[in-house]
C-alpha cells in the first residue's frame, strides 16, 4: 500500500489550508455549511443541520452549471473531508452533556448596578453631546452655510436618539434587577416568564421538537420533551478505506441504537443542566417522549421512553466531562427500559 500525505493548517477561524500530495484546497463556513475549493479546479459544498449526522455533499468543476449532472454529488468529493464531518456530528450528538447553555447568579444580578444614575444624563446621550459640542465646520461647511446646518442637525437628532437608547437601557436594567428578584424570592410566575423571555426551547433547535412545562412548586419542575430519534440518529456510517476512498455502510441494529441511547441521555442530561443553571430549583423531573408508529393502527403515537427525577445535591456532584449517561442514570430515580436490539420501550412517568 502506498503512503498518503495530507496535511491540514488552521488559517483563521472557519477556514483551512488542506494539503495533499497532488493538490491543495482551503475549504471555509461554519458547522453545517462548508466550502471546500481546491487547486484542481473542483469545488465542494458540504450542507448538514447540525446535530442530524446527516450531510449532503456537492461536487462541480468550475464553471460547470448546478442544475447540471456534474454539480451532482460523485466519488470526487474530498472523502476524508465528508468522514471528518461525520464523525464531528456524531461526537455532537453524543457528548450534548457537557455543555450548559445557562449558568445565571441571580443574587449577582440584583445586585449589579444602574448603568447610570436615575435623572443624569446617561453614557449615549454624554457621547451624542460631546460629538455636537465639539462640532466644527469644514471649509466648505462655512462657505456653504447650508451644510453647516444640515450637518448640525443631524447631531442634534443624533442626541435625540442616543436619549431614547439610554431610556431602554435604563428600562432593560430595571426589568431584569425586578426579575431577579422575583426568582430568588421564589415566585414561580417569574420562572414562567423567564422561560419565555429567553426562548428556552431555541437553544436546542433541532433536536428538541417541543418543550412542556408544570410549576407544582418553587423547588421543583416537571418538563416534557417531545424528541423524534429517526431525525438524528444516522441510518448509516462513513469510513475510509486502506486505499483512501469512501466506504458508507449501514448500521447494525445493535449499534444503531447505542448511539440513540448515548443520544437521548445525554441530551436528557444537557435540558437538566440548562434548567438547574437557569433557576434555583432543588428538583427536576423530565420526561422524554419520542415518536413511534403503531402498524396495527398506522398511526404515529408518542411513548415516554425516559423518565428521570433529578435532586440537585447529587446532580452538582457530576462530573459531566467523564459520565456515561446513560450509567449516571442510576444516580436517581428513574424509569427506563433499553433493549440492545430494539432501543428504548415505553415507560411510565414517574410524574404519573
Amino acid at each position: 500500500m502506498g503512503f498518503r500525505f495530507r496535511k491540514s493548517i488552521k488559517l483563521a477561524p472557519g477556514v483551512r489550508l488542506n494539503l495533499g500530495k497532488k493538490s491543495a484546497s482551503i475549504s471555509f463556513g461554519t458547522r453545517g455549511l462548508r466550502h471546500t475549493i481546491s487547486t484542481s479546479g473542483r469545488r465542494t459544498v458540504s450542507i448538514g443541520v447540525p446535530g442530524t449526522g446527516i450531510y449532503y455533499t456537492k461536487s462541480s468543476k468550475v464553471g460547470s452549471k448546478l442544475g447540471s449532472k456534474s454539480a451532482a454529488r460523485d466519488d470526487s468529493a474530498d472523502p476524508y473531508q465528508e468522514v471528518a464531518e461525520f464523525e464531528e456530528a456524531l461526537e455532537y450528538i453524543t457528548s450534548l452533556h457537557e455543555k450548559c447553555d445557562y449558568e445565571y447568579d441571580w443574587e449577582a444580578i440584583a445586585k449589579e448596578p444602574p448603568p447610570f444614575k436615575a435623572g443624569d444624563k446617561g453614557p449615549n446621550e454624554l457621547s451624542a453631546l460631546e460629538k455636537l459640542e465639539s462640532f466644527k465646520p469644514s471649509i466648505l461647511g462655512r462657505v456653504f452655510k447650508s451644510l453647516e446646518a444640515k450637518r448640525r442637525a443631524e447631531l442634534e437628532e443624533e442626541v435625540i436618539k442616543a436619549v431614547e437608547e439610554d431610556k431602554k437601557l435604563y428600562e432593560a436594567w430595571e426589568k431584569q434587577r425586578r426579575l431577579a428578584e422575583s426568582v430568588l424570592n421564589r415566585d414561580t410566575r417569574a420562572y414562567g416568564t423567564l422561560l419565555k423571555d429567553i426562548k428556552f426551547c431555541s437553544e436546542l433547535a433541532g433536536l428538541v421538537n417541543s418543550f412542556s412545562f408544570q410549576i407544582p412548586d418553587a423547588d421543583s419542575m416537571i418538563i416534557d420533551c417531545h424528541i423524534n430519534l429517526e431525525d438524528v440518529i444516522p441510518t448509516h456510517y462513513k469510513t475510509l478505506t486502506k486505499t483512501g476512498r469512501l466506504s458508507i455502510r449501514k448500521y447494525s441494529k445493535t449499534d444503531y441504537h447505542a448511539i440513540s441511547k448515548l443520544y437521548l441521555t445525554s441530551l436528557m442530561w444537557r435540558i437538566a443542566r440548562n434548567i438547574l443553571g437557569l433557576l434555583p430549583l432543588q428538583s427536576v423531573t423530565i420526561n422524554i417522549l419520542t415518536c413511534v408508529v403503531d402498524t396495527s393502527l398506522g398511526q404515529v403515537m408518542n411513548i415516554t421512553t425516559l423518565s428521570v427525577k433529578i435532586d440537585k445535591s447529587i446532580f452538582d456532584k457530576l462530573n459531566f466531562d467523564l459520565i456515561d449517561p446513560f450509567d449516571a442514570l442510576v444516580n436517581f430515580e428513574h424509569n427506563v427500559r433499553f433493549l440492545k436490539t430494539k432501543g428504548f420501550q415505553a415507560v411510565k412517568k414517574l410524574n404519573d
